[in-house]
């Protein structure tokens, strides 16, 4: 499957009595094929009503749902692995996974790069799943052969894991935070690339994808916090580890088994290479003066752009310093080649302008991600210092979370099939919503949910005084479930926030840039984890004492 083969004419397939056969594309072919210059499995223009739509992301979104089961299968019970059979230390085995998991959310960047300068996004999947899966095989192999694990221990001695024992398990650990990471942000783009954007009723389709993109990454996420933690935790790690081997197997499967009604986008070479060239560019001829009439910039000939993959930007009038890069002598049209590095199009130029243009609404969404981050730190804390117990059960604080993830999964069906409707009629657009009041609903939801942990905690806190339990290392008499409020908010603001931002950063980005935007929100939520002084680490008297110690 070549993503980047161009003909010299341009060919429709047709289906006939005799078989499939092709000819010639004419003009009163147009509503037949693609308008945003997608190609079909052999390099020709997609036909619209053959390939992409609902028919080729039923196969993407069960590739994601079998891949998200993988991953968190690994990844919700891995410090217990570390602990339990490789006999890290607590504060090794935590760093470990931390590690790990900041590997996995860098990642992206690798396979956005590849997927939108050279690869595409088609082999880019294809060739990250692969890795995943011989990760995936080799941590099943290391918990399943007991040569490959330390002896068990005896009493409180617990003999360390040799250097290869750990080799061979963490090699396997990061080929999968290599596979995941590269093809993360791929799919929900190749997904949303099914989608026609030319077409009015294809693009709102394309909402509802991210929006059952989403479910089925939540869905995967419930299904191994739950029975695949208890099958690790109760019938071995071995068939742990195995079933989501085949998970990912099985989403290998089912990604392929579209392969020849997919639509492809061409690679556009390096955009990183395309920003700094308009950097140079521009900075080169600082002192240049604009012409009069700014339709003289450069842009090449004819109705495609220069770059592969990418339609034609129309100039626009914002960050006009930069526009200087498209400044050209009156000759340069009549020569057969140009320096990047001294004249850009008007279409590159437009790309940067885009990304400077996305920043500050990227820069907002760190709040939620803020936010995100207390299901696994401030909100654990909190639930703690709580009553944890239901009749004779207690609950583990962390489980708590689930209830964020049970919120995904009955806000995205209530989103797509009731509100959006609700909301076109006033709004008058197909989405209902736009991206940004998407964004700006999921920031306000993301408030209420620090609000109800508030109000939580000020209760909390108001009951330790007047039982006398200050500075008591004892559970405050308030039940831990006062807390699922904030945790079912947190899942809301998901929905309205993080689906939002993925489907902003695609339909705004440049063509040939949709990966490599499609990776800001996994960036977003990794500086989040970097940040030290989100509420986890500031709740510091002068004494280092917590507040969650009162």
């Amino acid at each position: 499957m070549d993503e980047a083969s161009e003909g010299s004419r341009l060919l429709l397939q047709e289906e006939g009595g005799g078989g499939d056969r092709e000819r010639l594309l004419l003009p009163q072919d147009a509503d037949l094929i693609t308008g945003d210059g997608s190609v079909d499995t052999k390099g020709r223009p997609a036909p619209k009503y053959t390939t992409g739509n609902w028919r080729a992301c039923f196969s993407i979104l069960g590739n994601e749902f079998c891949e998200r089961l993988a991953y968190y299968g690994i990844a919700r019970n891995l410090v217990t692995y570390l602990k339990v059979n490789l006999h890290l230390g607590n504060l090794e085995a935590a760093r470990s996974v931390t590690t790990w998991q900041g590997t996995c959310y860098l990642t992206p960047l690798i396979g956005a790069i590849l997927a939108d300068s050279y690869w595409g996004k088609y082999w880019t999947i294809a060739v990250f799943s692969s890795v995943y899966f011989i990760g995936l095989a080799i941590l099943t192999l290391s918990a399943s052969v007991p040569a490959m694990q330390p002896p068990t221990c005896l009493g409180t001695v617990c003999p360390e894991a040799s250097l290869l024992q750990y080799g061979i398990f963490f090699i396997g650990l990061y080929m999968i935070a290599l596979g995941t990471g590269g093809i993360k942000p791929c799919v929900s783009s190749f997904g949303a690339d099914q989608f026609d954007d030319t077409d009015q009723a294809e693009r709102a389709k394309k909402t509802s994808f991210f929006n059952w993109f989403y479910f089925c990454i939540s869905m995967g996420s419930f299904i191994s916090g739950t029975i695949i933690v208890w099958i690790q935790d109760n019938s071995g790690w071995g068939i742990g580890f195995a079933i989501p081997t085949i998970s990912m197997a099985l989403a290998i499967a089912c990604f392929f088994a579209a392969s020849n009604i997919y639509r492809y986008q061409k690679p556009g070479g390096s955009p990183l290479t395309r920003i700094c060239q308009v950097a140079v560019a521009a900075f080169r001829k600082r002192h240049a003066k604009f012409p009069s009439d700014l339709s003289l910039l450069y842009e090449v000939d004819g109705q495609t752009s220069a770059i592969a993959g990418s339609r034609k930007l129309e100039h626009t009038n914002e960050l006009k310093f930069l526009d200087r890069a498209a400044i050209s002598s009156a000759d340069v049209k009549s020569k057969p080649f140009t320096d990047p590095w001294k004249l850009c199009t008007v279409t590159q130029v437009e790309e940067l302008k885009i990304l400077i243009r996305m920043f500050p609404i990227w820069a907002t969404t760190i709040i939620f991600s803020a936010v995100y981050a207390q299901n696994s730190s401030l909100f654990v804390e909190q639930g703690m210092v709580l009553d944890k117990r239901l009749g004779s059960f207690s609950i583990p604080p962390a489980s708590l979370s689930t209830f964020d993830v049970i919120s995904v999964i009955i806000w995205i069906p209530l989103y797509d099939r009731i509100l959006v409707p609700i909301a076109r009629r006033f709004t008058g657009r197909e989405k209902g919503f736009s991206e940004l009041q998407r964004i700006g609903i999921g920031l306000v939801l993301s408030i209420l949910a620090m609000v109800s942990a508030a109000l939580v905690e000020l209760k909390r806190l108001e009951i330790a005084r007047s039982e006398g339990l200050i500075h008591e290392k004892v559970d405050v008499p308030m039940s831990i479930l006062w807390q699922i409020p904030q945790y079912f908010l947190v899942g809301a603001a998901e929905v309205f926030t993080a689906i939002g931002q993925v489907d902003f950063f695609y339909d705004q980005g440049p063509d040939a840039m949709r990966s490599l935007c499609c990776t800001c929100y996994s960036f977003s939520g990794r500086l989040c984890k970097l940040n030290r002084t989100d509420p986890g680490f500031i709740h510091y008297n002068s004494r280092r004492r917590s507040w969650m110690d009162i």
